[in-house]
């Protein structure tokens, strides 16, 4: 019985920005349903492999597939299209939208999903959004903003899920609110990549994790397995 191909199947890419290579061959999985984290300290990789993954930056050698087609040469429009998503570093929500507007301007249900994130849906994840529903992405916290970026991103109901610093810059208690509202989309079956620092909180949520260093995956394995080593934490994740 053949093995079903991976959501997304990242494979020995090279990439870079002219003549500075930052990508030296990486290899990254992720199966349907499957909740990976990557990991490393800053300047390792990961935005980079990120933008290579969404289409904003060409690698110069390997292969990127994504929903079962070739997209390392596709624009970063039409690789959305097949179902991929991102909720960017720095969120990225427009001023002068209010909330129910970004929800609304994003929806498309592209992977034709039965139980689809409509904005009633995102509401029940984020009930914040629903009593802010009518303030502008400018009069909302820093918080609200981030559940904004999340909810806007399941409104075109991807395939998969990528969180650029997840919890980047967001106060403790905000920080837990995102955490449990990732364990939410987890239990309903939504594929994440996550970036996130908090490499504990990430233990709880990501079935397996990939760590990079300077451009090359250097371990994988599960949450088991990262707690077990933690010559791994002092080797790769901390400053």
């Amino acid at each position: 019985m053949s093995t079903p191909e991976p959501l997304l199947n990242c494979q020995a890419v090279q990439a870079g920005y002219g003549a500075s290579q930052v990508l030296f061959g990486v290899d990254l999985q992720i199966a349907a349903g499957e909740v990976v984290s990557l990991l490393g300290r800053n300047g390792m990789g990961k935005s980079t492999t990120i933008k290579t993954l969404v289409g904003a930056l060409r690698p110069t050698a390997g292969q990127v597939r994504f929903a079962g087609q070739a997209t390392t040469r596709m624009p970063t429009d039409a690789i959305a299209r097949l179902g991929l998503a991102i909720v960017p570093e720095g969120r990225h929500v427009f001023p002068n939208l209010s909330v129910r507007e970004h929800l609304v301007a994003f929806a498309d249900n592209r992977s034709g999903l039965r139980d689809a994130w409509d904005i009633e849906r995102i509401y029940g994840v984020f009930p914040r959004l629903k009593e802010r529903q009518h303030h502008l992405g400018s009069q909302l916290s820093g918080g609200e903003q981030q559940m904004l970026a999340i909810g806007r991103a399941l409104s075109t109901n991807p395939r998969l899920l990528i969180l650029d610093e997840a919890t980047e810059g967001l106060a403790p208690v905000i920080r837990e609110e995102i955490w449990r509202c990732l364990g939410t989309l987890k239990a309903a079956g939504q594929t994440i990549l996550v970036v996130d620092k908090y490499v504990h909180r990430l233990m709880g949520l990501a079935d397996r994790h990939v760590i990079l260093e300077r451009g090359r995956v250097v371990w994988q394995g599960d949450s088991d397995a990262l707690n077990a080593d933690r010559s791994l934490w002092a080797r790769y994740l901390t400053v």
